[in-house]
């Protein structure tokens, strides 16, 4: 796969009280009393989707990334020009959904192929699906992470 850009994110484009973590997120702070008027997920939304990310990655040792965002209309050409840019793209593992386009594309690093192989791919984004037909895009990205960790294995 191709090479990485790290970081993905420019931390001088990032708002005030903003930074990008050592291990490559994103982390923000708000002033207090401050309302945030559009939060896409809810705090349990995001706390479910951090911990299943962070089980998965120390149980593989496989870095797991989820995009959620436009793919344009052709998504697997729209993710190649994405996955680059994730934190660590060579030995990880990316959840790309597209919900304008109801699409879903996961890829994996060079580094970690054989053990993220085809299979484990279809695994997750079948594991998905369930969920995103219902309306449940979180619930449907920590079912695709635990059943694909699960299919790697640990370490």
């Amino acid at each position: 796969m191709a090479s990485s850009n790290w970081p993905a994110v420019n931390e001088a484009d990032l708002p005030h009280g903003w930074v990008v973590t050592t291990n490559g997120r994103v982390s923000g702070v708000h002033e207090a009393g401050a309302v945030f008027d559009e939060v896409p997920f809810s705090d349990r939304e995001r706390l479910l989707m951090d911990n299943a990310l962070t089980e998965a990655t120390r149980a593989t040792k496989v870095r797991f990334n989820v995009y959620i965002g436009d793919l344009g209309e052709d998504s697997g050409r729209g993710v190649e020009s994405v996955f680059p840019a994730t934190p660590e793209a060579a030995r990880s593992v990316l959840i790309a959904v597209d919900p304008n386009t109801e699409s879903v594309e996961v890829r994996s690093g060079r580094d970690v192929a054989e053990r993220a192989n085809d299979r484990v791919c279809q695994l997750g984004a079948t594991a998905a699906l369930s969920s995103f037909r219902q309306g449940e895009l979180i619930d449907g990205l920590v079912s695709a992470v635990r059943v694909m960790a699960a299919a790697i294995g640990r370490v």
